[in-house]
């Protein structure tokens, strides 16, 4: 009964914010604050951090754990909070896990380990692994595109059904047959959320419990009333917001997440525009692309420096 409950609040769209750096590269958790403020204000359903678009590889296990202590803090419980949690490094992955449930976090977004290319039988033994470590909810964290491993169907199911806190999977996976298989193979209960901007409103369609989209950062409120609207059986309305997003989402994914997000909160005024090396801010080109195409969704107001 324990996870049916968190299945349920674990809903809508949890927005992954992005971890705001300050001139010098050092962290800005005021901003942090800022922002997970506006986030809830906005009709976020929930706040992750320290995920793809947070730069977890950019922070030392430390600043990851800072991030997660100060969100956790600024929540306040008005939302649920679900930070990521995952690594390249099993322990690392233990550690930053078992650190969320201290806390006081609702759940760990856990991430198939990137680089190391773990097979279908590793896999499985480190997702059970970190399941069995704490006994707060857990949601797997696919996406192929930047981890080089696509986990699958099977490997995620028989993981579910082993593991009771094993709720959900944030399907990044462009492959809409897996991602129906998802629901068929774990179960329709099984929460499904979307990685995929494109995909946010389809994956409600087949009976996604929500959506983690980056463009949240931006468009707070426009992708919270995607899943209010559906949920409130207003069909149309998430249709046409699923549409009226799109320019939006694909400008933000014309460089690699975060850099296009980064210089458009730059725009918008929220944070200063900075990403730690290997990262960079996107081209002028693309920044004053982003500009334009900001401007029929929000007050455009700061500057962002070219590159």
């Amino acid at each position: 009964m324990k996870y049916a409950e968190a299945k349920q609040r674990l809903r809508g769209s949890i927005a992954p914010i992005v971890t705001p750096f300050k001139q010098d590269h050092s962290m800005d958790l005021e901003k942090l604050k800022e922002l997970i403020d506006w986030h809830v204000e906005s009709g976020s359903h929930g706040i992750s951090v320290t995920g793809t678009t947070g730069e977890p590889s950019s922070l030392t296990k430390e600043e990851r754990i800072q991030v997660m202590e100060t969100a956790v803090k600024a929540v306040d419980g008005r939302v649920p909070f679900v930070p990521g949690t995952g690594s390249t490094n099993h322990q690392e992955t233990l550690d930053l896990t078992k650190k969320a449930q201290e806390m006081g976090a609702d759940g760990a977004l856990v991430i198939v380990p990137y680089y190391n290319k773990p097979s279908q039988h590793a896999l499985y033994k480190h997702f059970k692994a970190v399941a069995n470590s704490v006994d707060i909810p857990i949601i797997v964290y696919n996406i192929p595109g930047r981890t080089a491993t696509n986990l699958d169907v099977k490997t995620l199911a028989r993981l579910s059904e082993d593991c009771d806190n094993i709720i959900g999977v944030k399907e990044s996976n462009k492959d809409f047959e897996h991602i129906n298989r998802v629901l068929l193979n774990c179960g329709r209960d099984f929460n499904l959320y979307s990685g995929i901007e494109l995909l946010c409103y389809p994956m409600l369609a087949i009976g996604g419990a929500g959506h983690i989209s980056a463009t949240a950062n931006v468009a707070p409120e426009k992708v919270a009333e995607i899943y209010d609207a559906w949920r409130d059986g207003d069909v149309q309305r998430a249709l046409n917001l699923h549409f009226e997003l799109m320019p939006l989402n694909d400008v933000l994914f014309k460089d690699t997440n975060p850099a296009p997000l980064k210089a458009a909160l730059g725009i918008m005024g929220k944070i200063e525009p900075v990403l730690r090396m290997p990262m960079d801010l996107p081209t002028e080109a693309l920044q004053n692309e982003i500009r334009d195409v900001l401007k029929t969704y929000t007050s455009v107001s700061g500057e962002v420096t070219s590159k």
